[in-house]
């Protein structure tokens, strides 16, 4: 029998269950916000916010630009839950329980996640700063039979073996380039492939050649496992990057990737981002597919 790692049906039913009679509406839109990013939740109205370390059996962010709430409240009408702090593979957690808080999106009512992410940029076309929609994933852990699908699947969530081939809404990528075009972001909006690795050491010069010869557009640390678990249990999902360092990739640079020039970027481009996710947000009211 496989040891319970904290995210079975009924233990993500009684976290859900326990928000749920705190807050006046159930979320329709779940955010994740990545390094630097949290500042997406503080455009919400009628907030209320929960600490992890309030939140009975929810997992705890360890890491320095990860606040650790999740925050309700409504954005240009519609209701959502922000994740300000996600868990990462490197802070020791089993892969179920970092994916967990999918689970509970899902049961407090979300159809839609939208994660961002900060990220490294393997693209040589791509500069810091930029934000990449992503299209698509390499799941390098999941090579490895680190999924957070491993162990007996429950039903009530979703299939045995979910497709991945449409893991990222088109239409939402699509929403999303208009939207870009219409606030003047064209410039620095990009698309592409993410690649996740375990972390927390980040790329040698080696590994950087390897992913970007496999088709990977950016690597990070995060976001896989969560849209993994996010398309199993039936939510569309959008996600983002910031591009907040370029990836080293020739052995005669000086160049060193650092945590703090990820949160630097971070903040240099955030309003941009919030605005991208905020107008994508009250578009898609106006989308005949959304309610399914």
């Amino acid at each position: 029998m496989f040891p319970d790692s904290g995210s079975g049906y009924e233990e993500c039913k009684a976290i859900a269950s326990w928000l749920l009679e705190r807050v006046p509406k159930r979320p329709l839109v779940g955010i994740v916000c990545g390094s630097g990013l949290g500042g997406l939740a503080d455009g919400l109205k009628d907030q209320v916010t929960f600490s992890y370390s309030d939140i009975p059996n929810f997992p705890q962010s360890t890491v320095h630009g990860h606040a650790g709430k999740l925050v309700f409240g409504i954005l240009k009408g519609k209701p959502c839950v922000c994740m300000q702090g996600r868990f990462h593979l490197y802070e020791g957690y089993p892969v179920q329980k970092i994916t967990q808080p999918m689970r509970i999106f899902k049961l407090l009512g979300v159809e839609t996640v939208i994660l961002t992410n900060a990220a490294g940029g393997l693209n040589q076309d791509f500069k810091v700063g930029d934000v990449m929609i992503i299209k698509d994933h390499i799941n390098m852990p999941g090579f490895a039979g680190i999924n957070p699908l491993t162990g007996p699947n429950d039903d009530r969530f979703g299939v045995r073996f979910p497709c991945m081939s449409d893991a990222y809404d088109r239409e939402l990528q699509h929403m999303a380039h208009e939207v870009a075009s219409e606030l003047g972001y064209t410039d620095f909006v990009r698309e592409g492939v993410y690649c996740v690795l375990g972390g927390p050491s980040f790329e040698t010069i080696a590994e950087c050649r390897m992913l970007h010869r496999l088709g990977a557009d950016a690597v990070g640390m995060s976001t896989v496992h969560e849209v993994i678990v996010a398309r199993h249990c039936g939510m569309r999902v959008f996600a983002l990057s910031l591009i907040t360092n370029k990836a080293v990739m020739d052995y005669d640079s000086q160049e060193k990737a650092n945590h703090e020039e990820v949160l630097q970027t971070g903040k240099e481009r955030s309003k941009q981002l919030e605005k991208l996710v905020c107008t994508l947000i009250t578009r898609m009211e106006h989308d005949n597919n959304y309610a399914h």
